[in-house]
Protein backbone atom coordinates (compact mmCIF):
# COMPACT_ATOMS: atom_id res chain seq x y z
CA UNK A 1 0.00 0.00 0.00
CA UNK A 2 1.21 3.14 -1.04
CA UNK A 3 2.61 5.59 2.35
CA UNK A 4 -0.06 8.36 3.04
CA UNK A 5 1.24 11.82 2.94
CA UNK A 6 3.14 13.75 6.05
CA UNK A 7 0.87 13.92 8.86
CA UNK A 8 0.73 17.58 9.60
CA UNK A 9 -0.14 19.24 13.47
CA UNK A 10 -0.91 23.02 13.65
CA UNK A 11 -0.30 24.86 16.65
CA UNK A 12 -3.09 27.08 17.08
CA UNK A 13 -3.22 31.11 17.24
CA UNK A 14 -7.11 30.96 18.35
CA UNK A 15 -8.91 29.38 20.90
CA UNK A 16 -9.41 25.52 19.81
CA UNK A 17 -11.72 22.89 20.68
CA UNK A 18 -11.72 19.24 20.07
CA UNK A 19 -14.65 17.93 17.50
CA UNK A 20 -14.54 14.36 18.95
CA UNK A 21 -14.23 14.66 22.46
CA UNK A 22 -15.05 18.26 23.22
CA UNK A 23 -12.55 19.24 25.35
CA UNK A 24 -11.58 23.39 25.48
CA UNK A 25 -7.55 23.21 24.42
CA UNK A 26 -7.44 27.08 24.74
CA UNK A 27 -5.21 28.98 22.36
CA UNK A 28 -1.53 27.60 21.48
CA UNK A 29 -3.14 24.42 21.38
CA UNK A 30 -1.49 21.32 19.75
CA UNK A 31 -4.07 19.96 16.79
CA UNK A 32 -4.54 18.41 13.30
CA UNK A 33 -7.43 18.14 10.87
CA UNK A 34 -8.32 15.06 9.76
CA UNK A 35 -10.93 14.75 6.63
CA UNK A 36 -14.24 16.09 7.01
CA UNK A 37 -13.81 15.30 10.66
CA UNK A 38 -12.48 18.59 11.97
CA UNK A 39 -10.48 19.26 14.84
CA UNK A 40 -8.78 17.14 16.69
CA UNK A 41 -6.60 17.35 19.69
CA UNK A 42 -3.37 14.93 19.86
CA UNK A 43 -5.18 12.27 22.28
CA UNK A 44 -8.05 11.71 20.01
CA UNK A 45 -5.96 11.70 16.55
CA UNK A 46 -3.90 8.87 17.81
CA UNK A 47 -0.62 11.01 18.38
CA UNK A 48 -0.25 12.36 22.04
CA UNK A 49 2.26 9.28 22.12
CA UNK A 50 5.04 11.30 20.27
CA UNK A 51 7.70 13.55 21.34
CA UNK A 52 8.28 16.84 19.90
CA UNK A 53 11.82 17.00 18.25
CA UNK A 54 12.45 21.12 17.57
CA UNK A 55 13.69 21.98 14.15
CA UNK A 56 17.01 23.16 13.59
CA UNK A 57 19.12 19.90 13.54
CA UNK A 58 18.85 18.35 9.90
CA UNK A 59 20.48 15.09 10.77
CA UNK A 60 18.92 14.12 13.87
CA UNK A 61 15.39 14.98 12.28
CA UNK A 62 16.18 12.78 9.60
CA UNK A 63 17.31 10.16 11.60
CA UNK A 64 14.40 10.40 14.09
CA UNK A 65 11.59 10.40 10.93
CA UNK A 66 13.88 7.28 9.36
CA UNK A 67 13.39 5.34 12.42
CA UNK A 68 10.09 6.50 13.92
CA UNK A 69 7.26 4.19 12.01
CA UNK A 70 4.90 7.30 12.76
CA UNK A 71 5.92 11.33 12.77
CA UNK A 72 3.98 14.14 12.11
CA UNK A 73 5.54 18.22 11.14
CA UNK A 74 4.67 20.65 13.83
CA UNK A 75 3.55 24.16 11.83
CA UNK A 76 2.55 27.14 13.39
CA UNK A 77 1.35 30.09 11.76
CA UNK A 78 3.40 33.06 11.02
CA UNK A 79 2.08 36.66 10.95
CA UNK A 80 4.80 38.80 9.97
CA UNK A 81 5.52 36.10 6.79
CA UNK A 82 1.80 34.65 5.90
CA UNK A 83 2.38 31.86 6.12
CA UNK A 84 2.71 28.38 8.04
CA UNK A 85 6.57 27.81 9.44
CA UNK A 86 7.67 24.52 10.47
CA UNK A 87 8.42 24.16 14.11
CA UNK A 88 9.76 20.86 13.99
CA UNK A 89 8.75 17.47 14.34
CA UNK A 90 6.53 14.79 16.47
CA UNK A 91 8.68 11.54 16.17
CA UNK A 92 8.11 7.84 18.51
CA UNK A 93 10.27 7.75 21.40
CA UNK A 94 12.34 4.61 20.18
CA UNK A 95 12.93 6.58 17.11
CA UNK A 96 14.49 9.44 18.89
CA UNK A 97 16.54 7.72 21.06
CA UNK A 98 18.26 5.64 18.24
CA UNK A 99 18.62 8.71 16.43
CA UNK A 100 20.33 10.27 18.99
CA UNK A 101 22.51 7.38 19.77
CA UNK A 102 23.72 7.90 16.11
CA UNK A 103 24.16 11.59 16.55
CA UNK A 104 26.31 11.00 19.59
CA UNK A 105 29.80 10.71 18.37
CA UNK A 106 30.00 14.59 18.42
CA UNK A 107 30.06 16.73 21.72
CA UNK A 108 27.09 19.00 20.32
CA UNK A 109 24.91 16.43 19.91
CA UNK A 110 25.51 15.11 23.38
CA UNK A 111 24.28 18.91 24.99
CA UNK A 112 21.53 18.97 22.80
CA UNK A 113 20.34 15.60 24.53
CA UNK A 114 21.08 17.58 27.89
CA UNK A 115 19.10 20.56 26.63
CA UNK A 116 15.91 18.58 25.76
CA UNK A 117 15.49 16.64 29.00
CA UNK A 118 15.77 19.51 30.88
CA UNK A 119 13.51 20.97 29.09
CA UNK A 120 11.26 17.89 29.18
CA UNK A 121 11.49 18.05 33.07
CA UNK A 122 10.11 21.57 32.93
CA UNK A 123 7.30 20.33 31.07
CA UNK A 124 6.11 17.84 33.94
CA UNK A 125 4.63 18.54 36.97
CA UNK A 126 6.13 16.23 39.03
CA UNK A 127 3.80 16.10 42.22
CA UNK A 128 0.98 15.30 39.63
CA UNK A 129 2.49 12.65 37.61
CA UNK A 130 3.75 10.85 40.62
CA UNK A 131 0.16 10.78 41.88
CA UNK A 132 -1.33 10.05 38.30
CA UNK A 133 1.27 7.00 38.28
CA UNK A 134 0.13 5.57 41.79
CA UNK A 135 -3.28 5.82 40.16
CA UNK A 136 -2.51 3.55 37.38
CA UNK A 137 -0.62 1.63 39.22
CA UNK A 138 -3.67 1.06 41.50
CA UNK A 139 -6.22 0.34 38.16
CA UNK A 140 -3.53 -1.89 36.50
CA UNK A 141 -1.63 -3.64 39.60
CA UNK A 142 0.24 -6.84 37.01
CA UNK A 143 1.19 -4.09 34.30
CA UNK A 144 5.00 -4.08 34.02
CA UNK A 145 7.37 -2.33 36.00
CA UNK A 146 7.89 1.10 35.65
CA UNK A 147 4.90 1.50 33.11
CA UNK A 148 3.10 3.63 35.33
CA UNK A 149 5.56 6.25 35.52
CA UNK A 150 5.97 6.15 31.54
CA UNK A 151 2.33 6.18 31.12
CA UNK A 152 1.88 9.72 33.40
CA UNK A 153 4.85 11.39 32.24
CA UNK A 154 3.77 10.88 28.56
CA UNK A 155 0.06 11.87 29.31
CA UNK A 156 1.03 14.52 31.72
CA UNK A 157 3.23 16.84 29.40
CA UNK A 158 2.04 20.43 29.36
CA UNK A 159 0.98 20.45 25.25
CA UNK A 160 -2.72 21.03 25.08
CA UNK A 161 -4.56 18.14 24.27
CA UNK A 162 -2.67 15.25 25.80
CA UNK A 163 -4.85 12.93 27.86
CA UNK A 164 -3.74 13.76 31.33
CA UNK A 165 -4.15 17.42 30.86
CA UNK A 166 -8.17 17.40 30.95
CA UNK A 167 -10.22 18.31 34.46
CA UNK A 168 -11.07 14.70 34.45
CA UNK A 169 -7.84 13.06 34.56
CA UNK A 170 -6.02 16.19 37.15
CA UNK A 171 -9.32 14.78 39.56
CA UNK A 172 -7.17 11.30 38.84
CA UNK A 173 -10.77 9.58 37.54
CA UNK A 174 -10.81 6.44 36.47
CA UNK A 175 -12.67 6.94 33.27
CA UNK A 176 -9.76 9.52 32.69
CA UNK A 177 -6.82 7.40 33.53
CA UNK A 178 -7.70 4.05 31.83
CA UNK A 179 -7.49 6.31 28.14
CA UNK A 180 -4.10 6.88 29.14
CA UNK A 181 -3.51 3.29 29.59
CA UNK A 182 -5.58 2.26 27.01
CA UNK A 183 -3.82 4.88 24.49
CA UNK A 184 -0.48 3.38 25.71
CA UNK A 185 -1.00 -0.18 25.30
CA UNK A 186 -2.10 1.06 21.47
CA UNK A 187 0.70 2.46 20.57
CA UNK A 188 3.23 -0.02 22.14
CA UNK A 189 2.07 -3.23 22.46
CA UNK A 190 0.07 -3.65 19.16
CA UNK A 191 0.68 -2.91 15.27
CA UNK A 192 -1.78 -0.14 15.80
CA UNK A 193 1.00 2.55 14.19
CA UNK A 194 2.28 0.43 11.61
CA UNK A 195 -0.95 0.01 10.44
CA UNK A 196 -1.25 4.11 10.16
CA UNK A 197 1.40 4.12 8.55
CA UNK A 198 0.57 1.93 5.99
CA UNK A 199 -1.93 4.28 5.25
CA UNK A 200 -5.05 2.79 7.54
CA UNK A 201 -8.16 5.29 8.44
CA UNK A 202 -7.86 5.86 12.66
CA UNK A 203 -11.25 3.85 12.81
CA UNK A 204 -10.01 0.37 10.88
CA UNK A 205 -7.21 0.56 12.75
CA UNK A 206 -8.57 0.66 16.31
CA UNK A 207 -10.55 -1.44 15.28
CA UNK A 208 -7.92 -4.18 14.00
CA UNK A 209 -6.28 -3.63 17.29
CA UNK A 210 -9.27 -3.84 19.92
CA UNK A 211 -8.93 -7.44 20.67
CA UNK A 212 -5.23 -6.92 21.33
CA UNK A 213 -5.66 -4.07 23.92
CA UNK A 214 -8.23 -6.31 25.76
CA UNK A 215 -6.02 -8.84 26.17
CA UNK A 216 -3.44 -6.76 27.78
CA UNK A 217 -6.02 -4.86 30.04
CA UNK A 218 -6.75 -7.92 30.90
CA UNK A 219 -3.44 -9.37 32.10
CA UNK A 220 -2.74 -5.96 33.72
CA UNK A 221 -5.75 -5.73 35.94
CA UNK A 222 -6.00 -9.43 36.84
CA UNK A 223 -4.92 -10.41 40.15
CA UNK A 224 -3.28 -13.63 39.38
CA UNK A 225 -2.02 -12.86 35.61
CA UNK A 226 1.24 -12.79 34.10
CA UNK A 227 2.29 -9.73 32.17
Amino acid sequence: MKRVSETKVFITTTDASCDECGEQLGRKAWITLIGNKGTLCLSCADLEHLIFLPAGDAALTRRARKHSTLSAVVLQWSRTRKQYERQGLLVEAHGLEQAEQECLADSEARTRRREREAARRGELDHEYVARFAARVRELFPRSPAGREVTIAEHACLKYSGRVGRSAAAKSLAETAVRPAVIAHIRHTETQYDALLARGYERHAARAEVAAAIDRVLGRWEASGGGQ
